[in-house]
């Protein structure tokens, strides 16, 4: 679950409204699955990639309170939706959630919101870069896809963890991968070998844009291709930076960062 600075234009503020937390699921060591339950509506209307907001009791001002966090599961038409949270050392909004939230607990929640997803129609390769619970509107996303057979060109999901214990919903990616004929799942370690990739997202991303560009001008006008980024700042930062330096426009990317 992503937990981020947003890049907003001017939109409607969605209404506060009150969630009930029917299921918690232990995901790996650190994060959990809360699934929520609206009260009073019988759908949840969001575009795949959004987010929503919550109102915790750990603070007076809003900045001290409020936690954004992707919406994981796809628009299924139910007033239901899963967060995705890793607990953060330190954090007092995630150690709220951990220790006080229980099935049952009620969160204040505002949303949906965001920017953060695809066009109905899209020329180019996409490439999802993320780490740890930036996965979180990317599984959204695809879900969305598998669920109304958007044609895509070929999708690209890279997946920076550190060791095999931290990937998350990764049994999953692997059976949208058989699924979604134009998706590519690669994940990746950095801190423990395995059998697949091992080292950091951004040596993929850039061997796949140089596999695919030929001729005399820059990567991206040989291979254009279109860039969402979500996880933590540095990551956020080095990706922009060499994209930029492949020659990729800013409108080519698009990111969400860890708060």
């Amino acid at each position: 679950m992503c937990i981020f600075k947003i890049q907003t234009n001017k939109m409607a503020v969605p209404q506060w409204q009150t969630g009930t937390v029917i299921r918690i699921i232990q995901e790996t060591w650190n994060t959990r699955r809360y699934f929520i339950q609206m009260k009073d509506i019988e759908e949840f209307n969001f575009k795949a990639g959004q987010f929503v907001t919550l109102d915790l009791p750990i603070g007076e001002k809003p900045v001290q309170r409020w936690r954004s966090y992707s919406i994981a599961s796809h628009p299924d038409g139910s007033n239901i939706i899963e967060l995705l949270i890793v607990l953060l050392e330190g954090g007092a909004g995630t150690t709220y959630i951990f220790n006080q939230i229980t099935e049952g607990s009620e969160f204040i929640l505002r949303g949906p919101q965001g920017l953060f997803t695809i066009p109905d129609l899209i020329e180019t390769d996409l490439f999802f870069i993320c780490t740890g619970t930036g996965i979180a509107p990317f599984r959204s996303i695809l879900y969305d896809i598998r669920k109304h057979g958007k044609f895509h060109k070929t999708i690209y999901l890279i997946y920076g963890c550190r060791t095999k214990k931290d990937l998350l919903y990764f049994d999953e990616m692997i059976a949208l991968q058989n699924e979604i004929q134009c998706f590519q799942f690669i994940p990746t370690l950095s801190r423990e070998s395995w059998d697949g990739k091992t080292g950091y997202v951004h040596q993929i991303y850039e061997h796949i844009c140089q596999s695919k560009s030929t001729g005399p001008f820059t990567i991206a006008e040989n291979y254009p291709a279109l860039f969402y980024l979500c996880g933590w700042k540095f990551m956020i930062e080095d990706a922009r930076r060499n994209l930029a330096q492949m020659g990729y426009d800013k409108k080519d990317i698009r990111f969400e960062l860890y708060g």
